[in-house]
């Protein structure tokens, strides 16, 4: 079967129902026959209808699921691969064994994609070597702005954090995680802010003003400048900010939020436009109802890039001992969690980190079920819109394949160091890279905007019900 043609093995798929057909109509009607002697003519046409029916039900589903398996899910797996290597830079080869009874089509699907991987890398080395320069220059500056005594935060026209350098980044810290993206009022109170914007747009020259923090705990001398392309710069002396040196970490930025459009409804939101925040948790145990959190791991992905250092490892007290059964899955001991704040703060905590973003997680309804236990006790409301990235393989991949984290790692190229698997920010930034792998398979299928990804998504909410 293997040599033959695919169109032929396709004519014999329907010369089979034909002949299957008639031979079952034929056996029927001499079974219907017999019995009409025996009994009544009426009697053996119904026995024979009704084996007839029954046997050419049972041969079509037979044919069917011969078809499925040697045809459609090969097919369904080499359209997968093929954009997974297409969209996602994953050079993973086809399945031709999965495919051999599809003729000549796994191979000639494995020849283009490596015609474009070839083709690609070529690109990409030229590209390599034109920016090679550029990136060292990037380096360097970092390195200067980062020994320059400031703080310098760079802020949209819309009042959204730009960049941020390292010593920012220390003055940003000791208020809440540093998050690009995220409004500048989200870390000093806004009633400063907004009398220092209106100063800069009435006089168009430098503000010095007063910031102080949204708890109120702490308070710095800072200047405001304008900026030619709208937006301004934040600056704050070291002295102020009371920076140590160690704590230095490197520039942060993305210059597309400079321009970015005014935010469409959540629907209408383009995928790339949007703040993602990719979380796991670690637990006591797999019932939410009566089980706890022991750690939560989070990052944070914009403009479809995970965002180095913003991310969050914070372990929990869960207030019970943790059962020997779980350490041994995700190595937290009670030792560990003693003194660490309880899921309440936590939550709290994870909450304002996840501020303005559509969270994703892997298996959602399990990881939030736990948050939402806590929420009164927390007081926040849970209400960001959710990813699930289960769902998204099966929009990609289809709903007969694997759909496991491990799965979806190998399948997408992602590597997890065995050291971090079943560790929460490990998980987390693994399911963060898968996410970024899958967005621009998901735009190359026309799904472009969240509440087109979101309708697609319901399709499979089966798959979550099953899983949990």
């Amino acid at each position: 079967m293997t040599h033959l043609s695919l169109r032929l093995r396709v004519f014999l798929f329907f010369v089979l129902i034909a002949v299957g057909g008639a031979g079952i109509t034929a056996l029927a009607l001499w079974l219907g026959y017999g019995r009409a002697l025996a009994t009544t003519p009426a009697n053996g046409f119904v026995f024979a209808g009704i084996l007839a029916v029954f046997g050419i039900v049972a041969l079509s589903v037979g044919i069917w699921l011969l078809f499925d398996e040697n045809v459609a899910k090969p097919v369904e797996r080499i359209a997968s691969e093929m954009r997974v290597r297409a969209h996602a830079g994953v050079e993973k080869q086809v399945d031709t064994h999965g495919a051999r009874y599809l003729g000549d089509l796994a191979h000639a699907a494995e020849a283009v994609s490596a015609r474009l991987s070839e083709t690609a890398l070529a690109s990409a080395q030229r590209v390599a070597e034109e920016t090679a320069q550029l990136a060292a220059d990037k380096e360097r500056l970092t390195a200067l702005l980062t020994e320059i005594p400031v703080a310098t935060i760079m802020v949209s026209p819309k009042g959204r954090i730009v960049l941020y350098d390292g010593q920012a980044a220390e003055v940003l810290s000791q208020i809440h995680v540093p998050r690009l993206n995220a409004p500048v009022t989200d870390y000093f109170l806004a009633a400063g802010v907004e009398a220092a914007v209106r100063e800069l747009h009435r006089t168009g020259r430098e503000v010095s003003l007063t910031l102080r923090s949204v708890d109120e705990l702490q308070s710095y001398r800072g200047r405001m400048k304008p900026l030619d392309a709208g937006g301004y710069l934040l600056i704050i002396d070291e002295a102020e900010a009371r920076i140590a040196p160690q704590a230095e970490r490197p520039m942060v930025f993305d210059f597309s939020l400079l321009t970015a459009p005014a935010p469409a409804a959540l629907e209408d939101t383009p995928l790339r436009a949007l703040t993602y925040v990719v979380f796991d948790t670690e637990t006591t145990g797999l019932l939410p109802h009566k089980d706890e959190v022991v750690q939560i791991g989070a990052v944070r992905v914009v403009s479809g890039k995970i965002v180095p250092g913003e991310q969050m490892d914070q372990l929990v007290d869960p207030g019970m001992k943790i059962p020997q059964s779980s350490t041994k899955v995700h190595k937290v001991t009670d030792a560990m969690v003693h003194g660490q704040p309880d899921i309440v703060e936590a939550g709290r905590r994870f909450h304002h980190f996840a501020r303005g973003a559509v969270i994703v997680a892997h298996n959602a309804p399990f990881d939030m079920a736990f948050l939402r236990r806590h929420q009164s006790r927390m007081g926040v409301a849970w209400s960001n819109p959710i990813l699930d990235t289960v769902l998204l393989s099966a929009v990609l991949f289809g709903a007969s394949q694997t759909h496991t984290l491990d799965a979806l790692c190998e399948r997408l190229g992602v590597i997890i160091p065995p050291a971090l698997r079943h560790t929460a920010l490990g998980d987390a930034q693994a399911t963060a890279e898968v996410l970024v792998r899958m967005l621009p398979m998901l735009e190359a299928q026309g799904m472009t905007t969240f509440g087109e990804v979101l309708a697609q998504t319901r399709q499979h909410g089966q798959l979550l019900e099953d899983l949990n």
